[in-house]
């Protein structure tokens, strides 16, 4: 038999301990080297730099089908930045907000 409640809490003295439960908004960064999105103070998983410094060899650690796969995005990442220069257009600003929606 279970003990009997010895005072109601009120909503508000509910609602004052939830008040640290809620999330926190998740700020991202831009990596040095391939510029993308990444947690601040971790290391890239896309290329493994951090603080302009090869940290992890991923290309060794990837399968020959990923490597390929790899060696392709980069192909394209770097036709389409090479494209952007040429057209005249400046680089578009990168917003916190869309960042961590990805």
């Amino acid at each position: 038999m279970g003990g009997v409640q010895p005072k109601r809490h009120t909503k508000s003295k509910r609602n004052r301990r939830r008040s640290h439960l809620a999330l926190k908004k998740t700020f991202l960064s831009v990596c040095t080297k391939c510029g993308r999105a990444v947690l601040p103070h971790r290391i890239c998983e896309y290329c493994g730099f951090y603080d302009g410094r090869e940290i992890v060899d991923v290309a060794a650690r990837l399968t020959k089908k990923e490597k390929k796969k790899r060696e392709r995005e980069e192909a394209a990442a770097h036709e389409a930045r090479a494209g952007h220069r040429h057209s005249g257009e400046a680089t578009p600003e990168l917003n916190p907000e869309e960042l961590s929606k990805k």
